[in-house]
């Protein structure tokens, strides 16, 4: 094989995506043109670990609580695909890896090679809102944009409101071949039964009262491009089968006209209402169902993402107060981490906005972010928070304390009360097992 290497590392350094090779231990052996010109690094990665690079783990990724495709290829003797969150010179990108073994004489997996590819998400858009997360729960969600992305299959995102699925939309258009072609936003909830159609298919002049001009319909607008359905689950019943009908044969008529068009767009919809119930009940059709649901990507809710919670909270306050380049503190940051946010990110910025306002200072305290959570409780009965279940420890209330403190002796206490397993305990949490299992093993209770 090592006489192959050459050879090896000239193919790849011809190849327009971004590649790397390393060996079983790790090392990268070389990185092609279009790796250095996109990741731009300046100083070698030759002879450094993949992991060390592309994450700055001490460790392998899937020792630090990552999904590493080089332990996946080991067990399944074929290439493996998955997402990661890499650090980069330009800050932190989401990245579709690609990794294929390559065999020895005997059999053995000695190289692999790994294609990387940027994920585009939210780069066209003029919307200061980008999509932000590296909890798996969140993750795993947007692989499943990584992989339906480039395709034509419709796209169901269900999951609680506030949990950013017109975001998801976005991304799952940035990553489609229609980019460069319009997206557009249905918002069904807000449409009546006689303005439905009219607004989704357009209407000719004269088609009705106060049709005095001829218009073009959204999905007429979208043409090229992706049609995102909204709330999906208010759309009216009757107008259903014409929605049917566009997504079996592409075509639609205007109100008011016999003439039958035709348009090319991709539908992703979105909706937090159970279908599958509204189905049962007769409230939505089956056969629209199946046929906007071909690819389901359900978004966890923030309680699932608690790691999230300071990554998102710093980003939406300087959003929300872009002239005093506010901070937040390490103890409001772990007070925010215990609050189920039934709202999720939409009222965390809620939150995030009302202390920005409560503060004199440049820096939000927890006793900001206590009063915006007590404003938005009374407001909003009946909202819960963790701290209403469980007793917070005085030595938790010390001043002065560091974040990984605070949830060091939260998790050792919930570990001395906990009576069930670790599936139990990551959910009553709200993290996946594999961040319990990472955090376990920071606390030396996993050998």
């Amino acid at each position: 094989m090592s006489q192959l290497l050459p050879e090896l590392i000239s193919y790849l350094e011809e190849l327009v995506e971004p590649h790397i090779l390393f060996d079983n231990q790790y090392r990268i052996i070389a990185a092609n043109a279009a790796y250095r010109r996109q990741f731009g690094h300046k100083v070698s990665v030759i002879g450094r670990t993949c992991y060390e690079v592309s994450h700055h783990f001490n460790a392998p990724c899937d020792q630090s609580g990552e999904v590493c495709p080089l332990a996946q290829a080991k067990l399944s003797g074929h290439r493996e695909k998955v997402l990661h969150l890499h650090h980069t010179p330009k800050g932190e990108s989401y990245v579709n890896i690609e990794l294929a073994p390559i065999l020895n004489k005997n059999g053995e997996q000695a190289y692999f090679v790994e294609k990387m590819e940027e994920l585009l998400v939210n780069q066209g858009s003029s919307s200061k809102q980008t999509i932000i997360g590296r909890s798996p729960v969140f993750l795993q969600a947007l692989e499943m944009v990584s992989r339906v992305g480039p395709s034509r299959a419709s796209v169901l995102l269900e999951g609680e409101s506030g949990t950013g699925k017109e975001l998801f939309a976005r991304a799952l258009h940035e990553a489609s071949p229609r980019a460069k072609a319009p997206l557009v936003v249905v918002e069904c909830a807000s449409l009546t039964e006689n303005l439905f159609e009219s607004e989704l298919f357009g209407h000719e002049r004269g088609a009705f009262t106060g049709a005095n001009v001829s218009r073009i319909g959204l999905v007429e607008s979208a043409s090229g491009g992706t049609l995102f359905l909204d709330e999906l689950g208010d759309i009216p019943l009757t107008m259903q089968v014409k929605l049917l009908r566009l997504l079996e044969s592409g075509t639609y008529r205007r109100v008011g006209s016999t003439e039958l068009r035709s348009t090319d767009v991709r539908i992703v919809s979105a909706t937090h209402r159970d279908l599958r119930s509204m189905v049962a009940n007769g409230t939505f059709r089956e056969d629209l169902y199946y046929r906007l649901s071909t690819f389901p990507i359900q978004l966890p809710p923030l309680r699932q993402r608690v790691e999230d919670i300071p990554l998102l909270a710093t980003a939406l306050l300087s959003r929300v107060s872009p002239q005093r380049h506010m901070s937040i503190s390490e103890t409001a940051l772990a007070y925010l981490s215990t609050y189920t946010f039934p709202g999720n990110v939409r009222e965390l910025r809620n939150i995030m906005e009302r202390a920005a306002l409560l503060s004199d200072g440049t820096l939000i305290e927890r006793a900001h972010v206590e009063r915006s959570i007590s404003t938005e409780t009374k407001s909003n009965s009946p909202l819960r928070h963790y701290s209403q279940k469980t007793e917070v420890t005085e030595t938790s209330r010390q001043p002065g304390r560091s974040l990984q403190e605070v949830e060091r002796d939260e998790l050792l206490r919930q570990l001395e009360y906990h009576q069930g397993n670790r599936t139990e305990l990551a959910r009553k949490l709200g993290i996946s097992e594999r961040t319990l299992y990472r955090k376990l093993r920071l606390l030396d209770k996993i050998k």
